[in-house]
């Protein structure tokens, strides 16, 4: 994995229907996105050659862009080749994309709908999300809540949705933990910074019901592979009294994978046979060629 800046890397990313050098896919600096957030993105992985629910990703990136008022001028068929090409063509085998859909510059100001939409995926070698991910993470308790969907559109994985996520994960980073969670607007639990969660209690999985936040693929993916395993799966309201009580905890999300928690604000927690075995299941699901 390179350190060089994001900006000045070799390689190639797909903008607008053709294969650029990475250096020159770029854009204006008056880009209505920039100033108003009228963006849309994926992340993604890709395992062995093969991106993972591909197909998923590319018809939530549409379904984002309707939420935020535009229409990608591309298929999700023309996207999912346009993936599978840049992969290719990276050699890179595994790594993670990130497709994103953008209002372009041609007018300023909050109103702009007749601006282009242009569309870029970019892929790179990323590992663990988490160092040290099988330790188990540190989360603190971010002092930002997640929106009622009558305030944001919650369902789209809309740029403008992460400032708050930004603000908390520095926050965590800079007193000693590596993610934060977050609660939602009425006070219960949520989510992390950038991934779902879930908890085990005596051999059940307790997660969040998602109306405030994602219902993540990696989440839809873990719930499927634990019920495969007869576990039982509860999707619920769950308030922050109660997360002492829990066995195990840990996060899923395209980037973080399953990334298993040790601690939640001084409350302390241990990877168990939950968290063991749907890891393994989902390590040999993501190499599956069919699993794409």
């Amino acid at each position: 994995m390179t350190d060089a800046p994001f900006h000045d890397r070799d390689g190639w990313i797909w903008m607008n229907g053709a294969m650029r050098p990475w250096r020159e896919a770029t854009l204006h600096v008056l880009t209505h996105a920039l100033h108003y957030a009228s963006a849309v993105f994926e992340g993604e992985r890709a395992y062995d050659g093969v991106v993972f629910k591909s197909r998923e990703h590319s018809e939530r990136l549409h379904t984002s862009a309707r939420l935020m008022g535009f229409e990608i001028p591309y298929s999700v068929e023309e996207i999912d080749r346009a993936k599978a090409e840049l992969v290719a063509r990276s050699g890179l085998g595994s790594c993670y994309l990130r497709a994103i859909a953008w209002r372009g510059s041609e007018k300023m100001g909050v109103s702009a709908p007749n601006n282009q939409i242009h569309v870029a995926i970019a892929a790179w070698a990323w590992g663990d999300y988490f160092a040290d991910r099988m330790k188990g993470i540190r989360l603190s308790v971010a002092p930002w809540r997640r929106p009622a969907p009558d305030c944001a559109p919650c369902q789209s994985k809309a740029a403008g949705l992460y400032m708050i996520c930004t603000l908390s994960k520095h926050g965590a980073e800079a007193a000693g933990f590596q993610d934060a969670l977050m609660m939602d607007w009425r006070g219960q639990v949520a989510e992390a910074t950038g991934a779902n969660i879930f908890f085990v209690k005596d051999g059940v999985l307790h997660t969040p019901y998602p109306d405030a936040f994602l219902n993540g693929i990696t989440r839809q993916t873990v719930i499927g592979l634990a019920k495969q395993r007869k576990i039982e799966v509860v999707e619920r309201a769950i308030w922050p009294n109660e997360l002492a009580n829990f066995d195990e905890v840990f996060l899923t999300g395209s980037a973080a994978e399953i990334s298993p928690v040790r601690e939640i604000a001084g409350m302390n927690f241990k990877p168990g046979k939950v968290t063991e075995a749907l890891l393994s299941d989902f390590g040999a699901l993501v190499r599956r060629k069919n699993a794409a």
